[in-house]
């Protein structure tokens, strides 16, 4: 591969990033890699973690994690057919599965496939926390952020060749550097600036979604307050961390539950649990 042939497989790569608005966030979509190659795969490998990991069946706990995280998509549902885009979870195939495990984390994949570990449901703590929890993670499917995480990692590494090919003529001294300071830049200045920025979009929008669904958005701030507590204040700095810090969260969570719960009147919501 040539000079030339990495500049036109860099440009290419641009020209998809240039694709339809997403309804919750309003900006561009990057996606190179489109939704119907990511939701067979994504609900495969859901199919597979089921398979070897011990799914609570029959529980309080696990009737909640249903019963809220339907609410919550039908809160999405609502929200978007309000809006104009009633045909945009017509890929979805919504799934709600308590998992036995310590780990105190939650996600959702591509296509809403929604996975709670019970280590996670003590800071929860109410039905509101896991609603807050459920909202978050279902905005990261709604907003595409895993399609743009896997499409900004394939630009990452065709330009990273692009870099590598540059400066393949130079000495060793200076192709180290050069790959060190791209790695560096790259790192610190896209990647994890970008993971943030997903991170406080899901917020902002699973935030809206709870307060729809009729939960009080309020409760948000309570619950990384105690995930703040369970993490004992440790930390790393934020330009350092996927997620920003617990302190920026609780901060963006309270400035945004006013809004929050003006959106959900609109919905006629004007009590929530």
């Amino acid at each position: 591969m040539n000079i030339r042939k990495s500049i036109v497989a860099l440009g290419t790569v641009i020209l998809f990033m240039s694709c339809a608005t997403n309804p919750f966030t309003g900006k561009k979509t990057l996606a190179i890699v489109p939704n119907s190659q990511i939701l067979p795969m994504a609900f495969q490998q859901y199919n597979q973690f089921l398979g070897e990991n011990k799914v609570v069946k029959g529980t309080s706990d696990a009737q909640k994690i249903q019963v809220i995280g339907q609410k919550i998509a039908k809160a999405s549902e609502r929200w978007l057919t309000a809006n104009g885009h009633a045909d945009y979870l017509k890929d979805y195939k919504w799934e709600y599965n308590l998992v036995d495990d310590p780990t105190v984390n939650a996600w959702c994949m591509p296509g809403g496939k929604i996975v709670f570990y019970t280590g996670i449901l003590p800071i929860a703590k109410n039905d509101a926390g896991i609603a807050a929890i459920m909202g978050h993670e279902v905005a990261h499917a709604l907003a595409n952020h895993g399609q743009q995480r896997m499409s900004a990692s394939q630009i990452q590494q065709v330009a990273g060749t692009a870099t590598t090919i540059a400066v393949s003529g130079k000495s060793a001294q200076t192709q180290q550097i050069v790959g060190t300071a791209f790695g560096l830049g790259s790192q610190f200045g896209v990647m994890l600036p970008f993971s943030r920025s997903h991170e406080t979009e899901a917020d902002k929008i699973g935030l809206q979604l709870m307060a729809i669904a009729g939960y009080n958005p309020d409760e948000a701030a309570e619950l990384w307050r105690r995930m703040k507590a369970n993490s004992g204040g440790q930390s790393q700095p934020e330009f350092m961390s996927t997620h920003p810090s617990n302190d920026t969260r609780i901060n963006h969570l309270t400035a945004w539950a006013p809004a929050a719960k003006a959106e959900a009147r609109k919905f006629g919501v004007t009590s929530f649990k």
